[in-house]
């Protein structure tokens, strides 16, 4: 099956973007259209698609809010749904019926802007991710979500686990909330345990953490037949 990567502009001022379109895309092209705030799409390593099943987001934006409705695919076709469709809050999404429907593209509508400023706003996002997080180093991108009023980056810090590593998996030094394979040699058992471990000793310290975000399901599926990755 081919890649779903189209990304259009349509007429009536919303974009076309189907699952496997880069974030970064859509938030580049909704900027050289002259929109705003579409901008956080440049910070999220992954695809419109994935975007869509955890309503990703960074510096304030959601993807979910800009989405006016949903191209779906189950066994018997496709089909339209609307926000309304889902239950839909901080990094989750999901169909208030239970079916076996996935995401194949979306439309999403931003407000007018500038192409010059929502470039440089771009530029800025990505040099502050660049200063903040492990880019160098193979990752998955953040595996925790965030607690009410706190973030788990912190938390991860406060347990001492910065550094920490099991089989390969190391938590970054430069952001806690990452876990990097600095040598290539980490399997996905590897990154399994040292999920583990990191839940394990901030919940002694923290009753409230919140556990990991769906980025952690990502890391197994894509892992296959313990390969590394």
């Amino acid at each position: 099956m081919a890649r779903s990567t189209r990304c259009a502009a349509r007429p009536d001022g919303s974009f076309y973007a189907e699952a496997g379109v880069a974030s970064p895309k859509l938030a580049r092209f909704a900027g050289n259209n002259a929109c705003a705030e579409a901008e956080f799409l440049a910070g999220i390593p992954g695809t419109v698609g994935g975007a869509l099943a955890m309503n990703a987001g960074c510096h304030g934006g959601e993807t979910w809010r800009y989405v006016e409705r949903v191209l779906m695919l189950n066994r018997q076709g496709r089909l339209l749904r609307g926000p309304d469709d889902f239950t839909i809050g901080y990094r989750h999404v999901g169909l208030k019926s239970a079916t076996d429907e996935v995401f194949a593209a979306a439309w999403f509508r931003f407000p007018p802007g500038d192409a010059g400023v929502a470039q440089a706003r771009m530029k800025e996002l990505l040099e502050r991710r660049v200063a903040t997080q492990p880019l160098a180093l193979p990752n998955a991108g953040s595996v925790f979500r965030n607690p009410p009023g706190d973030h788990a980056a912190r938390l991860i810090e406060a347990a001492g686990l910065k550094g920490t590593q099991i089989d390969g998996a190391q938590v970054s030094e430069k952001h806690a909330n990452f876990i990097v394979n600095p040598e290539g040699a980490a399997s996905a058992s590897g990154i399994e345990m040292l999920i583990g471990r990191i839940q394990a000793e901030v919940r002694r310290k923290v009753r409230d953490f919140a556990g990991a975000r769906s980025a952690h399901s990502s890391v197994r599926w894509r892992s296959g037949q313990e390969g590394r990755s």
